[in-house]
């Protein structure tokens, strides 16, 4: 893995989107199927690396980016709860630098030198709940799902006798708890030797075996597994009775939750690592397993004002602990190809286990990665529990390396379909030149087309597109929307039906499956306009880029006619849309393979407008604001959070489109501009009024 000072702009959107596909792989294990495939370590990585290349390279946040996303969809078998308020996660730091680092953003950000303090809380390797209290009487509970719609889980949760199904005395008539769900580490013994002797599955961990065990369809299994709880926040509630994160503790072991007894507060950065190095010292000891601190901002008047970014709080952040590195050896170094022609070399390993998880590949990023630690087939390496799409090599042990070892050679042509592999200057990835002829790009760009933040066609999985497309069944998008009068041929012509598809008589298919999928594909027919410009799989646009293309062309019709025309103005005056970007965007629209793909979509589907949520209640909503200069009462960054919080957009640069430009101390060109343009200029007490 490149450091992030040498890294290229275009290794970084290469990078981010695979981080993205992991990650999303990786949600779906883990907090789908409870079997997750990824250690804490490897998907802590992950992520960190994520926050690393989108701190130097901000443009290129994707909207399918793991920054900005919670959880995974969810399965069937449980009802639907819509969070009132969002079970957002946590960002990650992993050195008391980078904890300094927050802190010292924290006071940035409210503008103070003042001391802040924090409640630090041992992070409990479980599950997420959230249990609704009404009047005190515990009415509905519920997983974090994908962080705003959650399973329903109230007959489960309330098997758990530490979730208390009363509270005696005064509580707030809307009360919603919410914390983790755990198995102790001697239940967890006790449950795996049960299922050995009664030769059923064992888990791989106690948090596995909690979030298993809660996610039963009957709720007489989860009663019997023995399940604990810590409760350490709270959700929507008709009225906060407390001031501090210890004052809310102390409410909630009144009311009768348990809180973990190793909560401390700290007045100190000093404090604070103290207070790590005792937790790390004393985990293995712990009745629990955890995999980290939190620590949180105990004022909440404080966290009211910090606010959130996109998916996590800005007054709290989760210190992990330290990955785990093993030696093991490389026996080959195949090549992948993906779905915009990115050649991405893998190292095939001795399998090895780290810290209890089996590695058997890594991922070697690039050739240029490859020379720089001069990777050879037949090494032996470091390998360590963290990486992209799989774990990463980090670095070569020279002294084992085979005597008659050769360097390796990237290859210049595609080894799936035979074209050339071409690096373009400044880029750090070679590409396929092969595009839809391809059958790699062509299956990686179906895969994405159907993926949950694109078309969204459950039944269509990764080796059911492969099966497809090698027997010719789907070639295009297309294809798709065609499948089920495909599979059943015309009703008027018996020689034709009898030459459908008929998906049904296919091995592992029936007819309630063949009826799932058609009903999924169908049900797809209606889409809003951001996914389906996030699905045609642009090279750069992600689902926060296509979003805001919807915002900014609100129609289809609009936006296609802009992009034939090659009127590339209006993408330019995106706030978070580049050059670089808009070149793609351009490009795209005009390959001709790519356009009959579209005009035969479009025959099937339905692509609706964008529609903003309105807030009538706020004079900023849907207005276009763009900032400029010092504001004396707040920082920038505040400012631009309250704006957003208000049902704002905020844009980087002055245009036509700007509603307001509000004026700091020392303002600059985009002062003149709205000026020039006649664009309402306002004061930082305008601004203040209006929020």
């Amino acid at each position: 893995m490149r450091l992030i000072d040498e890294i290229s702009e275009e290794e970084a959107k290469k990078e981010l989107a695979e981080i993205a596909a992991a990650m999303a792989r990786a949600d779906i294990a883990y907090y789908q199927n409870d079997a997750p495939f990824l250690s804490d370590a490897e998907y802590d990585s992950l992520k960190q690396r994520n926050l690393e290349l989108e701190t130097k390279f901000p443009h290129l946040v994707r909207a399918d980016s793991p920054s900005r996303k919670v959880g995974a969809p969810l399965q069937s078998g449980f009802g639907k709860i819509a969070h009132r308020f969002p079970m957002l996660s946590l960002g990650d730091v992993f050195s008391m630098d980078e904890v300094a680092d927050f802190i010292k953003g924290v006071k940035r950000f409210l503008n103070t030198d003042s001391d802040i303090d924090f409640m630090c809380e041992p992070k409990i390797d479980g599950l997420s709940f959230t249990a609704r209290y009404e009047k005190g009487v515990f009415v509905q509970g519920a997983t974090r799902g994908d962080g705003t719609t959650g399973e329903d889980i109230t007959a489960n949760l309330g098997t758990i006798s530490g979730l208390p199904k009363k509270i005696v005395g005064e509580v707030p008539e809307i009360l919603e708890i919410r914390g983790e769900v755990y198995m102790s580490k001697a239940d967890f013994l006790e449950l795996n030797q049960r299922n050995e002797e009664a030769g059923k599955k064992l888990f791989a961990n106690p948090r596995n075996a909690a979030a298993g065990s809660l996610r039963q369809l009957d709720a007489d299994v989860t009663r019997q597994r023995n399940l604990s709880i810590f409760a350490y926040t709270w959700g929507e509630v008709s009225e906060r009775v407390w001031s501090s994160q210890e004052d809310f503790f102390k409410h909630l072991q009144k009311w009768g939750f348990p809180i973990n007894p190793n909560n401390r507060l700290c007045h100190s950065i000093a404090e604070i690592d103290v207070f790590f190095d005792n937790l790390m010292q004393i985990r293995s000891k712990l009745p629990y397993d955890i995999d980290g601190v939190v620590y949180k901002v105990n004022d909440i008047d404080l966290q009211e004002r910090l606010g959130f970014l996109t998916r996590t709080p800005r007054w709290a952040i989760a210190h992990k602990f330290p990955a785990e590195q093993a030696v093991t050896k490389i026996n080959d170094i195949r090549i992948q190809v993906g779905r915009t022609g990115a050649l991405t070399p893998v190292a095939d390993l001795e399998p090895v286990n780290v810290g209890g998880v089996l590695v058997s590949h890594a991922t070697l990023h690039n050739e240029d990665e490859i020379k720089r630690k001069d990777i050879r087939i037949g090494d032996s390496v470091i390998i360590q529990r963290a990486g992209d799409v799989i774990p990463q090599v980090v670095k070569v042990v020279l002294d084992k390396r085979p005597p008659d070892s050769q360097e390796f050679e990237f290859p210049v042509i595609c080894p799936q379909c035979g074209a050339h592999a071409v690096r373009e200057e400044d880029e750090a990835v070679r590409r396929c030149t092969g595009g839809l002829t391809c059958p790699a790009q062509a299956i990686e760009r179906l895969k994405h087309f159907v993926s949950r933040d694109a078309m969204d066609i459950d039944g269509l999985g990764e080796k059911i597109i492969e099966d497809f497309y090698s027997e010719k069944i789907i070639s295009s998008p297309v294809d798709i929307f065609t499948l089920e009068e495909r599979n059943f041929g015309s009703e008027d012509d018996l020689f034709s039906r009898n030459q459908g598809l008929q998906l049904e008589k296919r091995e592992g298919w029936g007819k309630k499956s063949v009826e799932n999928l058609f009903s999924a594909i169908n049900k797809s027919r209606h889409i809003s306009l951001s996914r389906f410009i996030y699905a045609l799989g642009i090279r750069q646009v992600g689902a926060a880029t296509a979003r805001l293309i919807a915002q900014n062309f609100i129609s289809w019709n609009e936006f296609v006619k802009e992009m034939k025309a090659q009127n590339t103005e209006k993408l330019l005056a995106i706030d978070g849309i580049g050059p670089a970007m808009v070149k793609d965007i351009v490009e795209f629209f005009q390959e001709q393979h790519n356009i009959a793909i579209i005009e035969g979509l479009v025959k099937m589907i339905s692509i609706q407008d964008f529609a903003e949520r309105v807030d009538n209640t706020s004079q900023l909503s849907g207005k276009t604001l763009v900032f400029t200069g010092t504001l004396m009462t707040m920082t920038r960054a505040e400012a631009k959070a309250k704006a957003l919080s208000k049902g704002a957009k905020v844009a980087g640069s002055v245009s036509a489109n700007t509603d307001y430009v509000v004026v700091g101390a020392d303002a600059g060109s985009k002062a003149a501009k709205a000026a020039e343009l006649g664009i309402a200029i306002l004061n930082e007490d305008d601004f203040v009024g209006m929020l």
